[in-house]
């Protein structure tokens, strides 16, 4: 007597469910070497031509009654992008002298502060900025699209852009003075 043995017919992976496997793995390839590209490059430089963006702005701190503001709006004008969070403690230290240079280019409308809250809650934001006085435009970088576009490495950090939307200047770290903000600005006011 012979037994016929059956063995299960095995069946592989669908080859459309292998495809997307695949492609699923290069995708995550390509975006983890493009973050170590974008990484290695460091922060813009001065000469970089700025990217449009745009900007949501926190209730209280609208610019010209806009909710939410480009770079472009800010064509001619020396624009002074300051990334910041209320969890940062030299973010503090440097709160009183950007809210005083601000006080002092306002009436001209040559210059434009913009803050960006960066990896924060909207309600720790808000207090940081009622607690310092800050009058100038701020909104939170939704998702750090604007961070990433500037490679910030963490806050503060600010930038000065020209008239052409040119970065001129980048302080990575605290302001020590208000003289240490015009100094950088009344140059590029004066080209």
């Amino acid at each position: 007597m012979t037994e016929s043995i059956e063995t299960p017919i095995r069946r592989g992976v669908p080859l459309w469910v292998q495809i997307i496997i695949w492609l699923g793995l290069l995708a995550l390839l390509f975006m983890v070497g493009r973050t170590l590209i974008t990484r290695q490059q460091g922060t813009v430089q001065p000469g970089d031509v700025i990217p449009n963006f745009t900007l949501p702005l926190f209730s209280g701190y609208e610019y010209a009654d806009k909710s939410e503001v480009e770079l472009s709006d800010f064509s001619g004008k020396v624009v002074v992008i300051n990334f910041w969070a209320s969890w940062c403690n030299p973010c503090e230290q440097e709160a009183a002298e950007l809210q005083q240079a601000w006080q002092l280019y306002e009436p001209t409308g040559q210059v434009v502060f913009l803050g960006a809250d960066y990896v924060d809650t909207a309600p720790e934001a808000l207090v940081h900025l009622q607690k310092y006085g800050i009058t100038f435009p701020n909104g939170p970088d939704m998702g750090t699209r604007i961070s990433q576009l500037f490679r910030i490495q963490g806050v503060p950090e600010t930038y000065f852009i020209d008239k052409t939307g040119v970065l001129r200047y980048v302080q990575v770290g605290p302001f020590s003075s208000v003289g240490q903000i015009q100094s950088q600005i009344d140059i590029l006011l004066s080209e």
